[in-house]
């Protein structure tokens, strides 16, 4: 039975997403030097658009905004341990997160990597309409609450 209510991303939709986002990326002519994860929703895209490209220099940052479902923190906040903004300065960046929800965190996160002297562009699976930063690519857009593959089931317990 279909949830209207939410946007369900299968593994397999996923595949294809990524492949498509680097696709979109390599059709614009950019070419990151470093592919940069918004941890923990945008690590698995941004290995995958990493491979896909061809990018073996890899980080991730981590934050935290969203506390659970439509619940979440005044701003959002960056965790340790913390990205190496200095080793940054003077390359091409690509921002990879799964969602421009809000967009406050990949503002903030893109602000923080354009301090530190770097080129950026930014990709996301999903924007919504309401976010205040629109990636430079994005996969689909939706105002619904996106089920992941990797997040939809509760966490493992013994």
């Amino acid at each position: 039975m279909a949830d209207d209510t939410r946007e369900i991303l299968s593994w397999a939709e996923f595949g294809d997403a990524s492949r498509e986002l680097a696709t979109s990326v390599h059709e614009t002519g950019f070419v990151p030097d470093v592919v940069v994860a918004i941890a923990r929703g945008g690590l698995l895209l941004a290995g995958a658009i990493a491979y896909a490209l061809d990018v073996k220099s890899c980080g991730a940052l981590n934050a935290e905004f969203y506390t659970g479902v439509d619940a979440r923190l005044d701003e959002p906040i960056i965790l340790a341990p913390f990205l190496d903004e200095v080793s940054l300065s003077g390359k091409r960046v690509l921002l990879v997160d799964d969602v421009s929800d809000s967009g406050r965190t990949l503002k903030m996160v893109l602000n923080l990597i354009t301090i530190a002297g770097a080129e950026v562009k930014t990709v996301c699976l999903y924007s919504k309409s309401h976010t205040v930063l629109a990636p430079d690519y994005v996969w689909r857009h939706t105002d619904r609450w996106i089920a992941f593959p990797w997040s939809s089931l509760p966490p493992v317990t013994v």
